[in-house]
């Protein structure tokens, strides 16, 4: 039996990028988690102890003369649950009536990021020494709880089978069914839906706005600019301060153009309005994420066009398999977005709290099938099906 050797770090610089890379390429190829995307995050200073995130990768390296990096997780003891679109705020406060202390917890995830794909960064062989030992770290660092958010199938299986609890959840996501342009998608959509998108655009085009979609390096430092006010305004509005920085998107714009989609609105030759995607090819898939969406002016229909129709008609004609709408969101159910389960892991270290949450997720993993189950397809029948 190979012996291994595990190794906590707390920053992601404290590694090379290569061994780190090589095992997202192992894992699937996901964009998110590769070294420059996270080190964006933490050179931001977006991640990093005064925000509540301490990072704590681990590394798990064979224990020999010339150690091999076999498994890399992105972890993180937080100090709140922000940024995590899987929302235990419950049992924090449950945690507090009882003069108990929830935060910190470990984390392992990709920040502020709610797209599925592989947390135990490995290959098969090593993946349920990789879950047991993100398990047994949790166990020793006597924190309350450890929580892995938007696993893939295998290592949710690996780090239940090492004693984390499931969990899932429905987002919504659109797949291209080989459709050949906008007009070609519409017509596989059910009547009623059709009418509604194609109102909406209407009402867009016929307050004066058009749209525009730049990528890569050709986006430019004043449409980077202006998107950033657009986010930003996004949270102003809502009394709070946008978790991302100006520097969290110079720096993924300078480490890896390739992943930039923006798309910007204009009314009447005035810059409105910006939303943001990542593009990926991720488990032999081109993907496009919905990210970031904001306006400085009031259009009625706006959002839906801006973050939802503008992507789709440049993910149909660049071939893109499937765009990611984010986190909740049925609204997205007409607009031609399909219900799709994804899954947590969690742990918690308080025998009575853990026995708790066992059986509310096991109700809610009742109710959620219920409910995914009684969402209608947006599509025709013979599509639908």
């Amino acid at each position: 039996m190979i012996k291994l050797r595990l190794q906590t770090i707390d920053q992601i610089s404290a590694i090379d990028a290569a061994p780190w890379d090589a095992l997202v390429q192992s894992s699937g190829g996901c964009a998110l988690l590769r070294h420059d995307f996270l080190q964006a995050f933490e050179a931001s200073s977006c991640v990093c102890p005064d925000t509540g995130w301490q990072p704590q990768h681990l590394l798990l390296w064979t224990d020999s003369p010339d150690a091999q990096l076999v498994a890399a997780l992105p972890l993180y003891a937080k100090r709140h649950s922000y940024g995590e679109f899987v929302f235990d705020w419950a049992w924090a406060e449950a945690y507090e009536r009882h003069g108990l202390l929830y935060y910190p917890k470990l984390l392992c995830a990709v920040p502020f990021t709610p797209v599925p794909g592989p947390r135990l960064l490995t290959t098969d062989p090593y993946r349920a020494a990789a879950a047991q030992a993100l398990v047994q770290w949790a166990q020793a660092s006597k924190l309350s709880s450890l929580h892995v958010l938007y696993t893939s199938e295998a290592d949710q299986n690996a780090l239940c089978a090492a004693g984390c609890m499931p969990r899932t959840h429905t987002q919504f996501h659109w797949l291209n069914r080989g459709w050949t342009s906008f007009e070609d998608f519409l017509a596989g959509l059910t009547q009623p839906k059709r009418k509604k998108i194609r109102a909406e655009r209407r009402k867009v085009r016929e307050a004066g706005v058009t749209t525009l979609v730049v990528t890569g390096t050709d986006i430019s430092t004043a449409q980077w600019d202006f998107f950033y006010q657009c986010y930003a305004n996004t949270y102003h509005q809502r009394g709070s301060a946008p978790y991302l920085t100006p520097d969290f998107f110079k720096e993924v714009a300078a480490r890896m153009p390739e992943l930039c989609v923006l798309c910007l609105a204009s009314q009447h030759g005035q810059p409105i309005a910006a939303s943001l995607l990542w593009r990926d090819t991720a488990q032999s898939q081109r993907r496009l994420y919905g990210r970031y969406w904001g306006a400085l002016t009031h259009v009625d229909c706006l959002h839906f066009e801006l973050a939802y129709y503008t992507p789709l008609e440049w993910a149909i004609a660049n071939n893109i398999d499937v765009v990611e709408g984010g986190a909740q969101g049925e609204h997205k159910l007409a607009r031609g977005f399909e219900p799709v389960q994804t899954t947590s892991a969690h742990w918690l270290a308080h025998p009575a709290f853990a026995d708790a949450v066992e059986r509310f997720l096991e109700q809610e993993r009742a109710g959620i099938n219920a409910y995914t189950d009684s969402l209608n397809s947006p599509f025709r029948q013979e599509i639908g099906d």
